[in-house]
C-alpha cells in the first residue's frame, strides 16, 4: 500500500513509475519496481540515520 500511495504523491517515485509506464511495462511490473525502489530509499535512510527530505518541496 505504501508504494500505491508513493506513486501518487511523491514526487521522486511518481516520476520514476511514470517512467517505466510509458516504455510500456505493465502497470503491475511498474508498482512493484516501485515498491523495490522505496525500500531501497528506506533502508538507505535508516542506514545513515537521516530524515526524508524531498528535494523539490525543500528548497
Amino acid at each position: 500500500m505504501a508504494a500505491l500511495v508513493a506513486t501518487r504523491h511523491n514526487t521522486r517515485i511518481r516520476a520514476f513509475y511514470q517512467r517505466l509506464l510509458a516504455q510500456g511495462k505493465p502497470k503491475k511490473l511498474a508498482l512493484v519496481a516501485a515498491m523495490r525502489k522505496l525500500l531501497t530509499i528506506i533502508n538507505t535512510l535508516i542506514k545513515r540515520d537521516e530524515l526524508w527530505q524531498d528535494t523539490v518541496t525543500a528548497s
